[in-house]
Protein backbone atom coordinates (compact mmCIF):
# COMPACT_ATOMS: atom_id res chain seq x y z
CA UNK A 1 0.00 0.00 0.00
CA UNK A 2 1.01 3.59 -0.54
CA UNK A 3 1.20 5.89 2.49
CA UNK A 4 -1.65 7.95 1.08
CA UNK A 5 -3.84 4.85 0.77
CA UNK A 6 -3.20 3.93 4.41
CA UNK A 7 -4.16 7.45 5.46
CA UNK A 8 -7.33 7.42 3.35
CA UNK A 9 -8.27 4.01 4.77
CA UNK A 10 -7.90 5.33 8.32
CA UNK A 11 -10.21 8.26 7.61
CA UNK A 12 -12.79 6.07 5.85
CA UNK A 13 -12.83 3.49 8.66
CA UNK A 14 -13.06 6.25 11.24
CA UNK A 15 -16.08 7.76 9.53
CA UNK A 16 -17.79 4.38 9.19
CA UNK A 17 -17.28 3.61 12.90
CA UNK A 18 -18.15 7.12 14.08
CA UNK A 19 -21.04 7.30 16.58
CA UNK A 20 -22.46 10.21 14.59
CA UNK A 21 -24.64 9.61 11.52
CA UNK A 22 -22.83 10.05 8.20
CA UNK A 23 -25.06 13.02 7.36
CA UNK A 24 -23.77 14.86 10.44
CA UNK A 25 -20.15 14.32 9.38
CA UNK A 26 -21.00 15.48 5.84
CA UNK A 27 -22.58 18.57 7.35
CA UNK A 28 -19.45 19.22 9.40
CA UNK A 29 -17.22 18.96 6.32
CA UNK A 30 -19.56 21.24 4.40
CA UNK A 31 -19.24 23.90 7.10
CA UNK A 32 -15.45 23.64 6.89
CA UNK A 33 -15.68 24.28 3.13
CA UNK A 34 -17.97 27.25 3.67
CA UNK A 35 -15.56 28.68 6.26
CA UNK A 36 -12.64 28.15 3.88
CA UNK A 37 -14.45 29.90 1.02
CA UNK A 38 -14.95 33.00 3.19
CA UNK A 39 -11.25 33.34 4.03
CA UNK A 40 -9.06 36.00 2.51
CA UNK A 41 -6.20 34.76 0.34
CA UNK A 42 -3.56 35.46 3.01
CA UNK A 43 -5.66 33.60 5.61
CA UNK A 44 -5.86 30.51 3.40
CA UNK A 45 -2.10 30.05 3.69
CA UNK A 46 -2.54 28.82 7.27
CA UNK A 47 -5.63 26.71 6.58
CA UNK A 48 -5.23 22.94 6.95
CA UNK A 49 -6.67 21.62 3.67
CA UNK A 50 -7.20 18.18 5.22
CA UNK A 51 -10.12 19.65 7.19
CA UNK A 52 -12.13 19.68 3.96
CA UNK A 53 -12.13 15.87 3.65
CA UNK A 54 -11.01 14.55 7.03
CA UNK A 55 -13.24 15.27 10.07
CA UNK A 56 -10.55 14.07 12.50
CA UNK A 57 -8.07 16.85 13.29
CA UNK A 58 -5.97 14.41 15.37
CA UNK A 59 -5.26 12.13 12.41
CA UNK A 60 -2.66 13.29 9.89
CA UNK A 61 0.30 12.30 7.76
CA UNK A 62 2.87 14.39 9.63
CA UNK A 63 5.90 13.70 7.44
CA UNK A 64 6.47 11.72 4.27
CA UNK A 65 5.49 11.36 0.63
CA UNK A 66 1.95 9.95 0.24
CA UNK A 67 3.03 8.11 -2.93
CA UNK A 68 5.70 6.01 -1.18
CA UNK A 69 5.08 2.26 -1.02
CA UNK A 70 4.83 0.67 2.43
CA UNK A 71 5.77 -2.93 3.13
CA UNK A 72 6.51 -2.63 6.86
CA UNK A 73 5.02 -0.39 9.57
CA UNK A 74 6.45 0.24 13.04
CA UNK A 75 3.29 0.92 15.07
CA UNK A 76 2.70 1.91 18.67
CA UNK A 77 0.52 3.87 21.05
CA UNK A 78 3.03 6.68 21.68
CA UNK A 79 5.56 7.18 18.90
CA UNK A 80 7.82 10.01 19.93
CA UNK A 81 11.46 10.94 19.36
CA UNK A 82 12.76 7.78 21.05
CA UNK A 83 10.54 5.58 18.87
CA UNK A 84 11.76 7.40 15.77
CA UNK A 85 15.31 6.56 16.87
CA UNK A 86 14.18 2.97 17.39
CA UNK A 87 12.86 2.90 13.82
CA UNK A 88 16.20 4.21 12.58
CA UNK A 89 18.08 1.59 14.63
CA UNK A 90 15.87 -1.19 13.24
CA UNK A 91 16.65 0.07 9.76
CA UNK A 92 20.36 -0.14 10.56
CA UNK A 93 19.83 -3.77 11.62
CA UNK A 94 18.10 -4.60 8.35
CA UNK A 95 14.40 -4.11 9.08
CA UNK A 96 12.72 -2.25 6.22
CA UNK A 97 10.62 0.19 8.26
CA UNK A 98 8.78 2.29 5.69
CA UNK A 99 6.36 4.10 8.00
CA UNK A 100 6.06 4.90 11.71
CA UNK A 101 2.43 4.84 12.79
CA UNK A 102 1.46 6.50 16.07
CA UNK A 103 -1.90 6.30 17.78
CA UNK A 104 -1.68 9.33 20.04
CA UNK A 105 -1.40 12.55 18.07
CA UNK A 106 1.83 14.42 17.51
CA UNK A 107 2.67 17.69 15.79
CA UNK A 108 -0.23 19.75 14.50
CA UNK A 109 -2.60 16.89 15.33
CA UNK A 110 -1.76 17.22 19.02
CA UNK A 111 -2.17 20.99 18.84
CA UNK A 112 -5.69 20.46 17.43
CA UNK A 113 -6.77 17.76 19.91
CA UNK A 114 -9.63 19.82 21.35
CA UNK A 115 -11.23 20.05 17.89
CA UNK A 116 -12.27 16.38 17.91
CA UNK A 117 -14.03 16.49 21.29
CA UNK A 118 -17.41 17.50 19.86
CA UNK A 119 -18.36 13.86 19.27
CA UNK A 120 -18.67 13.40 23.03
CA UNK A 121 -21.84 15.51 23.10
CA UNK A 122 -23.29 13.31 20.33
CA UNK A 123 -22.54 10.15 22.32
CA UNK A 124 -24.24 11.58 25.39
CA UNK A 125 -27.17 12.63 23.21
CA UNK A 126 -27.60 9.05 21.98
CA UNK A 127 -27.65 8.00 25.64
CA UNK A 128 -30.46 10.46 26.35
CA UNK A 129 -28.75 13.75 27.22
CA UNK A 130 -30.22 16.72 25.29
CA UNK A 131 -27.70 17.94 22.72
CA UNK A 132 -27.93 21.55 23.86
CA UNK A 133 -26.93 20.55 27.39
CA UNK A 134 -24.15 18.26 26.17
CA UNK A 135 -22.59 20.93 23.96
CA UNK A 136 -22.90 23.58 26.68
CA UNK A 137 -21.04 21.56 29.32
CA UNK A 138 -18.45 20.32 26.80
CA UNK A 139 -17.38 23.78 25.66
CA UNK A 140 -15.49 24.69 28.85
CA UNK A 141 -13.66 21.34 28.81
CA UNK A 142 -12.65 21.83 25.17
CA UNK A 143 -11.16 25.21 26.03
CA UNK A 144 -9.33 23.64 28.98
CA UNK A 145 -7.79 20.96 26.73
CA UNK A 146 -6.88 23.57 24.12
CA UNK A 147 -5.04 25.62 26.75
CA UNK A 148 -3.42 22.45 28.11
CA UNK A 149 -1.78 21.46 24.83
CA UNK A 150 -0.60 24.98 23.94
CA UNK A 151 2.68 24.84 25.91
CA UNK A 152 3.62 21.32 24.74
CA UNK A 153 6.52 20.62 22.37
CA UNK A 154 4.26 19.48 19.52
CA UNK A 155 6.89 19.19 16.79
CA UNK A 156 9.52 17.18 18.67
CA UNK A 157 8.81 13.80 17.10
CA UNK A 158 7.92 15.32 13.73
CA UNK A 159 11.26 17.09 13.47
CA UNK A 160 13.01 13.86 14.48
CA UNK A 161 11.17 12.08 11.67
CA UNK A 162 12.27 14.77 9.22
CA UNK A 163 15.92 14.56 10.28
CA UNK A 164 15.91 10.76 10.00
CA UNK A 165 13.79 10.89 6.84
CA UNK A 166 11.26 8.37 8.18
CA UNK A 167 7.57 8.90 7.32
CA UNK A 168 5.34 9.52 10.34
CA UNK A 169 1.55 9.28 10.62
CA UNK A 170 -0.84 9.40 13.57
CA UNK A 171 -4.30 7.81 13.62
CA UNK A 172 -6.17 8.72 16.79
CA UNK A 173 -9.96 9.25 16.71
CA UNK A 174 -10.57 6.72 13.89
CA UNK A 175 -9.04 3.97 16.06
CA UNK A 176 -10.91 5.21 19.14
CA UNK A 177 -14.13 5.13 17.12
CA UNK A 178 -13.38 1.54 16.14
CA UNK A 179 -12.89 0.28 19.70
CA UNK A 180 -15.83 2.34 20.98
CA UNK A 181 -18.20 0.87 18.39
CA UNK A 182 -16.75 -2.64 18.77
CA UNK A 183 -17.33 -2.71 22.53
CA UNK A 184 -20.69 -0.93 22.47
CA UNK A 185 -21.99 -3.57 20.06
CA UNK A 186 -20.50 -6.28 22.26
CA UNK A 187 -22.45 -5.09 25.31
CA UNK A 188 -25.61 -4.24 23.37
CA UNK A 189 -25.75 -7.86 22.20
CA UNK A 190 -25.67 -9.05 25.82
CA UNK A 191 -28.99 -7.39 26.67
CA UNK A 192 -30.02 -6.39 30.19
CA UNK A 193 -29.08 -8.21 33.34
CA UNK A 194 -25.28 -8.12 33.28
CA UNK A 195 -23.51 -7.55 36.56
CA UNK A 196 -20.29 -5.55 36.76
CA UNK A 197 -18.49 -8.86 37.20
CA UNK A 198 -20.03 -10.00 33.91
CA UNK A 199 -18.84 -6.78 32.24
CA UNK A 200 -15.27 -7.47 33.33
CA UNK A 201 -15.56 -11.10 32.20
CA UNK A 202 -16.78 -10.03 28.75
CA UNK A 203 -13.88 -7.62 28.42
CA UNK A 204 -11.39 -10.32 29.39
CA UNK A 205 -12.72 -12.47 26.56
CA UNK A 206 -11.20 -9.86 24.20
CA UNK A 207 -7.57 -10.97 23.62
CA UNK A 208 -6.02 -7.54 24.17
CA UNK A 209 -7.67 -7.23 27.59
CA UNK A 210 -6.75 -10.81 28.47
CA UNK A 211 -3.10 -10.00 27.76
CA UNK A 212 -3.36 -6.76 29.72
CA UNK A 213 -4.76 -8.70 32.69
CA UNK A 214 -1.74 -11.01 32.55
CA UNK A 215 0.42 -7.86 32.79
CA UNK A 216 -1.52 -6.56 35.84
CA UNK A 217 -3.22 -3.91 33.71
CA UNK A 218 -6.53 -5.63 33.02
CA UNK A 219 -10.11 -4.36 33.35
CA UNK A 220 -11.11 -3.20 36.82
CA UNK A 221 -14.22 -1.99 38.58
CA UNK A 222 -13.46 1.39 40.16
CA UNK A 223 -17.05 2.22 41.21
CA UNK A 224 -19.43 -0.56 42.16
CA UNK A 225 -19.01 -4.23 42.99
CA UNK A 226 -18.98 -7.47 41.01
CA UNK A 227 -22.52 -8.43 42.02
CA UNK A 228 -24.04 -5.02 41.31
CA UNK A 229 -26.13 -4.95 38.13
CA UNK A 230 -24.74 -2.79 35.36
CA UNK A 231 -27.99 -1.42 33.99
CA UNK A 232 -27.63 0.66 30.84
CA UNK A 233 -24.01 0.40 29.65
CA UNK A 234 -22.34 3.25 27.80
CA UNK A 235 -18.87 2.79 26.30
CA UNK A 236 -16.92 6.06 26.54
CA UNK A 237 -13.68 5.70 24.59
CA UNK A 238 -13.67 8.32 21.85
CA UNK A 239 -13.66 12.09 21.62
CA UNK A 240 -9.97 12.91 21.99
CA UNK A 241 -9.62 12.89 25.76
CA UNK A 242 -11.62 12.76 28.99
CA UNK A 243 -14.82 14.80 29.15
CA UNK A 244 -16.10 17.25 31.77
CA UNK A 245 -17.17 16.09 35.22
CA UNK A 246 -20.56 17.77 34.70
CA UNK A 247 -21.44 15.10 32.13
CA UNK A 248 -21.70 12.41 34.83
CA UNK A 249 -24.80 13.94 36.44
CA UNK A 250 -26.49 14.32 33.05
CA UNK A 251 -25.70 10.73 32.08
CA UNK A 252 -27.10 9.49 35.40
CA UNK A 253 -30.27 11.51 34.79
CA UNK A 254 -30.50 9.92 31.32
CA UNK A 255 -30.48 6.43 32.86
CA UNK A 256 -26.89 5.35 32.23
CA UNK A 257 -26.00 2.78 34.89
CA UNK A 258 -22.42 1.91 33.95
CA UNK A 259 -19.64 3.63 32.07
CA UNK A 260 -16.94 1.51 30.42
CA UNK A 261 -13.91 3.67 29.68
CA UNK A 262 -10.19 3.63 28.97
CA UNK A 263 -9.38 5.78 31.98
CA UNK A 264 -10.98 8.36 34.27
CA UNK A 265 -9.64 11.32 36.21
CA UNK A 266 -10.06 11.34 39.98
CA UNK A 267 -12.34 14.36 39.70
CA UNK A 268 -14.65 12.52 37.32
CA UNK A 269 -14.51 9.36 39.42
CA UNK A 270 -15.74 11.24 42.47
CA UNK A 271 -18.53 12.82 40.43
CA UNK A 272 -19.60 9.44 39.04
CA UNK A 273 -19.62 8.00 42.56
CA UNK A 274 -21.71 10.93 43.77
CA UNK A 275 -24.37 10.19 41.16
CA UNK A 276 -24.24 6.40 41.63
CA UNK A 277 -22.88 5.65 38.17
CA UNK A 278 -20.87 2.42 38.06
CA UNK A 279 -17.49 2.65 36.31
CA UNK A 280 -15.41 -0.12 34.75
CA UNK A 281 -11.98 0.89 33.46
CA UNK A 282 -11.02 -1.43 30.62
CA UNK A 283 -7.48 -0.10 30.35
CA UNK A 284 -5.79 2.59 28.30
CA UNK A 285 -3.10 0.95 26.15
CA UNK A 286 -5.17 -2.22 25.85
CA UNK A 287 -8.20 -0.29 24.58
CA UNK A 288 -6.02 1.71 22.22
CA UNK A 289 -4.59 -1.61 21.04
CA UNK A 290 -8.05 -2.97 20.17
CA UNK A 291 -8.81 0.10 18.06
CA UNK A 292 -5.40 0.08 16.40
CA UNK A 293 -5.61 -3.64 15.68
CA UNK A 294 -9.00 -3.34 13.99
CA UNK A 295 -7.43 -0.75 11.67
CA UNK A 296 -4.09 -2.52 11.23
CA UNK A 297 -5.84 -5.77 10.31
CA UNK A 298 -7.20 -4.08 7.19
CA UNK A 299 -3.71 -2.83 6.36
CA UNK A 300 -2.28 -6.30 6.97
CA UNK A 301 -4.80 -7.78 4.54
CA UNK A 302 -3.10 -5.70 1.85
CA UNK A 303 0.20 -7.46 2.54
CA UNK A 304 1.78 -4.90 4.89
CA UNK A 305 3.83 -6.24 7.83
CA UNK A 306 3.25 -4.65 11.25
CA UNK A 307 5.98 -4.44 13.92
CA UNK A 308 4.37 -3.54 17.28
CA UNK A 309 6.04 -1.46 19.98
CA UNK A 310 5.36 1.27 22.54
CA UNK A 311 2.40 -0.29 24.31
CA UNK A 312 0.65 -1.82 21.29
CA UNK A 313 -0.64 -5.31 22.12
CA UNK A 314 -0.75 -6.60 18.58
CA UNK A 315 -3.51 -9.16 18.10
CA UNK A 316 -4.22 -9.94 14.46
CA UNK A 317 -7.74 -11.02 13.54
CA UNK A 318 -6.75 -11.70 9.95
CA UNK A 319 -7.41 -15.32 9.10
CA UNK A 320 -4.22 -16.94 7.89
CA UNK A 321 -4.51 -19.51 5.09
CA UNK A 322 -4.10 -23.04 6.35
CA UNK A 323 -0.98 -24.84 5.05
CA UNK A 324 -1.74 -27.44 2.43
CA UNK A 325 -1.39 -31.03 3.48
CA UNK A 326 1.20 -33.02 1.64
CA UNK A 327 -0.25 -35.75 -0.53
Amino acid sequence: MKIGQIYDLAVAMGIKADPRPKRDIDRLLKKEKEAFDKLEEKERQDFDDERLTNPFADTRLLYGDPSLEVKTILAGVDMEAQEMLLADRLREKGAAVDLVLAHHPEGKSLAALADVMGVQADIWHMAGVPINIGEAILEARQNEVMRGVMPLNHQRSVQTAELLDIPLMCVHTPCDNLVNTYLQKLFDRQGDGLTLGDVVDRLREVPEYAEAARLNAGPRIIIGSEKRRAGKILVDMTGGTGGPSESLEKLADAGVGTLVGMHMSEKNRKEAEKHKVNVVIAGHDSSDSVGMNLFLDEVEKKGVKVIPCSGLIRISRVKKPKPRKKK
